[in-house]
């Protein structure tokens, strides 16, 4: 039990990233990023490739990730630059898809469909109990760091001028921001926290594979950092977490109920989240913590 629970902390602190990823694209920035599976996608698949064979250290393997995600940020934000709101959120989505076809595709690179197996963790997994709490303490220290340096961006003068492009672009530019770049900026700091997300996946699972990173994956993250609110590191923190509990606790009420079978089951556990969203859209439709509005500098 202690193992299941220990597991399900490393998941949602990994899931807690990937929020902190959103928060700054899509909560602070207005960037609505549906790729942001793509992302963890790069992220797992650069580390590994270069910690398995290529024979590097996994922090320089993390290093690696993160600089994928951002560059892969950059260029996808860069060639969107005149794409808002639907239109950028199908673009990222056809992107999230097109990275999983060339895992899927590039065996030489990738693996293709089998994956790739035997990720090296950093840590050894003879520990038993104990692989899981480093791995526990090292994933929750790193969200802890990532946290504390979005929420420092978010009160800077930089986060104060994302979020004028958020409200109202063509205001902010006429303000003297440059738009482009803050956009570009924001995007690939987000791409790349969110291809850190999956090298620290890859690392404590030891594989990976084009089927783990499904759009469902983005969808889950958008009703954690809604749930908990878009606009603040804290509540899309707080979100991820509180979507993990739920998830795993329809898991238990599913199976007690009589006369439903395993499909039946899983069809419930993803209606019951969509009640809940709507629940908590409509008592707390900013979030369990909402954005605050910040005090103009003396």
């Amino acid at each position: 039990m202690v193992s299941y629970i220990v597991f399900l902390l490393v998941v949602a602190g990994i899931y807690a990233l990937l929020a902190q990823s959103l928060c700054l694209a899509w909560g602070v920035t207005g960037l609505v990023n549906l790729g942001l599976a793509g992302f963890f996608a790069i992220g797992a698949y650069a580390s590994a490739t270069l910690t398995k064979w290529g024979g590097v250290p996994v922090p320089v393997g993390l290093l690696a990730a993160m600089l994928a995600g951002a560059v892969a940020g950059f260029v996808v934000c860069v060639s969107t630059l005149r794409l808002r709101d639907d239109y950028l959120a199908i673009v990222t989505l056809g992107f999230a898809e097109a990275v999983r076809v060339i895992a899927s595709n590039e065996i030489w690179l990738t693996g293709g469909t089998d994956g790739i197996s035997g990720i090296p963790a950093g840590l050894p997994r003879d520990w038993g109990q104990g692989f899981h709490l480093a791995a526990l303490g090292i994933v929750t220290a790193i969200l802890g760091v990532v946290w504390l340096a979005l929420r420092r961006l978010v009160a800077s003068p930089w986060g104060r001028a994302l979020r004028a492009v958020r409200e109202d672009q063509i205001v902010a530019a006429v303000a003297g921001k440059h738009v482009t770049r803050l956009k570009a900026e924001a995007f690939a700091i987000a791409a790349a926290i969110a291809a850190l997300a999956g090298a620290l996946y890859g690392h404590y699972t030891s594989y990976i594979a084009p089927e783990i990173f499904q759009p469902l994956i983005t969808i889950y993250v958008f009703l954690a950092v809604t749930a908990g609110g878009n606009g603040r590191p804290t509540g899309a923190a707080f979100g991820a977490y509180l979507l993990i509990a739920f998830l795993e606790a329809t898991r238990f009420a599913a199976e007690v109920l009589p006369g439903v079978s395993a499909v039946q089951a899983a069809a419930l556990r993803e209606a019951s989240v969509g009640v809940a969203l709507i629940l908590l859209l409509r008592l707390r439709p900013r979030g369990l913590f909402p954005e605050l509005n910040q005090k103009a500098p003396a």
